[in-house]
């Protein structure tokens, strides 16, 4: 096999969680383009459907469900209707998340427990339902999509912070209980990405959009695109025997301490 035969996903079945729009949209294109058939799933049918009309308008026949992703039933259903309707799952992208930006102290437990369902209780459910089948075929990917705030902390994101930390230690886990099984899990931790989700923050004259420029090396804000590459990599044969680890793709600002001021 070539080295550029080694990032081939032909005739591979991909699951990316949450990916109507934004990251998991723009992971599924480059899955897409590397030769996978694209599965995703969202909370609502009209965001599905939203969902297929985008891939549709890229020229991507995918497959689309309807699914809370910290629903165990719902899970276990859904992975019964793609392994019957579009085959054995060969890669999983955890990339559904919400984020809650309120003050600890103004925070309640139960938008603390949504933040964390949702970004760490969903991806340990749809991690062990899909793990059989990779099992049964004798290999499998699993990419969960963490965050800066797997390591750093920050004013507002207390209840996101913890999910993320937690996804980082559950990517280890997965990984250090089925690699034996040929099953490599490891994780993508992006910078600050242009998305919707973080369009408030971009806005102009939000003093926020200065402070990220500011503190990454690469002086801007990431795309979407910027972890397609990453992504395929993490996905495909080129990273057999990379397995726990949390590729960060930020800028370079993990490793920068900020200009004097």
């Amino acid at each position: 096999m070539g080295v550029m035969d080694q990032f081939s996903l032909k005739g591979k079945i991909a699951l990316i969680t949450g990916a109507s729009y934004g990251i998991g949209f723009a992971i599924a294109c480059a899955y897409a383009e590397a030769g996978a058939t694209i599965v995703f799933n969202d909370i609502k049918d009209e965001l599905v459907q939203q969902g297929l009309k985008e891939y549709e308008n890229e020229g991507i026949k995918a497959f689309g469900y309807v699914c809370d992703v910290t629903k165990e039933e719902q899970v276990k259903d859904m992975v019964i209707k793609i392994e019957q309707e579009v085959g054995i799952i060969d890669i999983l992208v955890n990339n559904a998340g919400i984020i809650k930006r309120i003050p600890m102290c103004e925070m309640s437990a139960e938008q603390f427990r949504q933040v964390i369902d949702v970004d760490l209780n969903g991806p340990f459910i749809v991690s062990k339902e899909v793990i059989p089948g990779m099992m049964k075929k004798g290999h499998g990917k699993i990419i969960n999509i963490c965050s800066m705030m797997s390591e750093l902390g920050r004013e507002t994101v207390s209840a996101y912070a913890a999910a993320k930390g937690g996804l980082k230690m559950l990517t280890k886990n997965i990984a250090s209980e089925f690699g034996g099984s040929n099953i490599q899990c490891n994780g993508i931790g992006p910078g600050y990405i242009a998305t919707p989700q973080t369009a408030p923050l971009r806005e102009e004259g939000n003093p926020f959009n200065s402070f990220i420029i500011s503190k990454t090396p690469a002086a801007r804000w990431g795309t979407p695109e910027d972890l397609m590459g990453p992504a395929v990599f993490l996905a495909s044969d080129a990273s057999n025997f990379v397995n726990g680890h949390i590729l960060y793709v930020d800028g370079g600002i993990l490793s920068y301490i900020g200009k004097q001021p």
